[in-house]
């Protein structure tokens, strides 16, 4: 193995995923991706992340004309666990898009080994309204996957 893409979202369980796919990558001696998908639907009225890997409120959530600077934040909150997982070699990846497909999309073209990716159990309602980018990863990749299971407070159950 070479490369191991690592998807991380706006989630504070993002740390999780991180520290655990570079773990992987370099148990496997392979390059580490930090790839961070901004929606194409939705912009975030909150244009901070906090220290502690993610959005500080995902509460506020608006269109936005602010492109740049989110584009901006993003850039940073990867440049942020790049310096937290002690590694300046790690390539970062922002782009914009769909998430599934964004990663997918993203994943083929660095032809990377094996994809990164937390699960946040969602269920019911929730997985009806907000769809599961894990689910839709899962069913369209040739690439192995390694999915990681987080539960919303970050903790496995």
């Amino acid at each position: 193995m070479n490369k191991v893409l690592i998807a991380l979202d706006y989630n504070p369980t993002a740390q999780k995923v991180a520290e655990t796919g570079y773990r992987l990558a370099r148990a496997m001696n392979a390059s580490a991706i930090l790839l961070h998908v901004i929606s194409t639907a939705t912009y975030y009225s909150s244009l901070n992340y906090s220290p502690i890997m993610g959005f500080d409120s995902f509460s506020n959530v608006v269109e936005t004309d602010a492109d740049n600077k989110l584009k901006e934040r993003a850039q940073e909150y990867l440049d942020e666990f790049k310096h937290h997982l002690g590694d300046e070699s790690i390539e970062t990846v922002l782009k914009t898009g769909d998430f599934g497909e964004t990663i997918l999309q993203t994943a083929t073209g660095l032809n990377v080994d094996i994809i990164v990716i937390g699960t946040h159990r969602r269920c019911g309602l929730d997985k009806i309204l907000m769809g599961s980018v894990v689910e839709k990863v899962l069913h369209h990749s040739s690439i192995p996957l390694f999915i990681i299971p987080i539960s919303a407070s970050g903790e496995n159950k």
